[in-house]
């Protein structure tokens, strides 16, 4: 079983069910089916900046999207039995997310599924050229 944790804002619209739906079907396509956990957060400008100095040491650098994978997590951990082994975390900027919508006249909605479906394939493994 595929377990999604969905963190945001509160004024954030995010339709969390339909987040989860789309990234454990998204996940179960590429070939996962043991039992995996995955985090996506919904985050301002300010915590996405945080972020980006704080692990790419880009400063003043806005992205829409980060993935921390689990396996590139330094150490040995163990996971107590029966639980999901942790896959990572997506974290999205919406208000950057937004403003790409608007740019690319897309549906936010389609955004966010792009999104995490891009955040997604860095947690599998696959990263840019």
């Amino acid at each position: 079983m595929i377990q999604v944790n969905v963190k945001k804002q509160s004024n954030y619209p995010i339709k969390v069910s339909v987040v989860k739906k789309q990234l454990k079907s998204f996940l179960k396509e590429k070939g996962l089916v043991s039992d995996f956990s995955v985090d996506v957060s919904f985050v301002n400008e300010k915590t996405m900046l945080k972020l980006a100095t704080k692990f790419l040491g880009e400063k003043d650098t806005m992205h829409s999207i980060l993935s921390f994978p689990e396996a590139e997590v330094k150490g040995d951990f163990e996971y107590p039995s029966g639980t999901p082994l942790p896959l990572g975390e997506i974290v999205i900027c919406y208000p950057e997310l937004i403003n790409e919508a608007k740019e690319e006249g897309v549906l936010i909605d389609s955004k966010i599924n792009e999104l995490v479906e891009h955040g997604a394939l860095h947690l599998l493994g696959e990263h840019h050229k």
